[in-house]
């Protein structure tokens, strides 16, 4: 009698639409399924409920719930309504529907992690959506450009909104305050998992503030689970003109004890790039170079290309 495959406990980390791209995927790999979102978004609606409440910035979260809904007609309702927005001039203009459930839950129970569960279980979510933190954070980065009378004079740039969009080069960032507790619910995911997914998302607002909270990247270098680091389809404004590999020599400058086991790239990314298997292969990774761009060429992950880059990252497929 043949025995069934257990499906792999995989984490997936991040922010914003890489991640939400990343879980559409991995949801068509396996069920057990936990996102461990960033807090630092201090932008639009996210930004607006957060200083009003003190309380942890929404959107991300509540991407992470929509992209775990499930494929049903009711979960595809329920996703479709997290995320859209109340329009008008009024109070509730830009305001997501899905920000709005959760700071109303929040402000109920006072506790982020009991509140996203509970509003995981009212939609029939797939999967487990958790903070990186269950406090508030900030970015700051420093930036060299911005002063043309001294452009290699770095200037401090706080803020996730500012950092993600400004006009200079991002040269390295930090966590305000440093070294926050880590959500301990995300920790012991990690070190319980099989695999964990690292990006895709911007590079310095997404994907390297989880290493940057000490507990959360203890358990990433602790954890017996196998690392997948999931490349971009083209640079984000804040990495904008930096190459593939450039993206790997500043991973390892903010996480220098952090090994790989995989990396899954597009072909249209590496292009060119030398440079880029010898530093995977430097950070103890398998490279993976395979189609996961959508088939119109735009600069998005077609969900069922990257789920099937995950199943042969992950030894499902045969």
């Amino acid at each position: 009698m043949r025995r069934e495959r257990q499906l792999p406990r995989v984490v997936a980390l991040g922010g914003g639409h890489g991640l939400s791209a990343s879980l559409q995927a991995l949801r068509r790999v396996t069920s057990d399924i936990t996102a461990v979102v960033t807090v630092a978004d201090d932008g639009g609606s996210s930004g607006r409920l957060r200083r009003e409440f003190a309380m942890l910035p929404p959107g991300d979260l509540r991407m992470a719930l929509a992209a775990l809904c499930g494929d049903d007609r009711d979960g595809r309702l329920w996703a479709d309504i997290l995320q859209s927005r109340f329009g008008g001039t009024g109070p509730l203009a830009g305001h997501a529907i899905g920000n709005l459930l959760l700071a109303g839950v929040w402000e109920q129970l006072g506790d982020p992690v009991e509140g996203l569960d509970m509003v995981a279980r009212l939609l029939d979510v797939q999967g487990r959506v958790l903070p990186m933190s269950n406090i508030p954070l900030e970015i700051e980065a420093d930036v060299v450009g911005l002063d043309p009378a001294a452009p290699e004079v770095p200037r401090l740039v706080r803020g996730q909104a500012r950092v993600a969009k400004t006009p200079g080069d991002v040269r390295a960032v930090r966590l305000v305050p440093a070294a926050p507790p880590a959500c301990p619910e995300a920790v012991a995911a990690i070190r319980a998992a099989d695999w964990v997914i690292l990006g895709p998302g911007s590079w310095f607002t997404s994907v390297l503030p989880h290493l940057l909270v000490p507990e959360l990247a203890a358990a990433l270098t602790e954890t017996r689970a196998r690392r997948c680091l999931t490349m971009n389809l083209v640079p984000a404004a804040e990495t904008q003109g930096y190459s593939p590999s450039a993206h790997l020599e500043v991973l390892a400058a903010h996480a220098p004890s952090l090994r790989l086991d995989a990396v899954v790239v597009d072909p249209s990314f590496l292009q060119d790039d030398r440079a880029f298997a010898g530093l995977a292969a430097s950070l103890g990774a398998r490279l993976h170079v395979c189609g996961v761009r959508m088939a119109d060429g735009s600069p998005r992950h077609d969900s069922i290309r990257l789920a099937a880059a995950y199943a042969d990252v992950m030894g499902l497929v045969g």
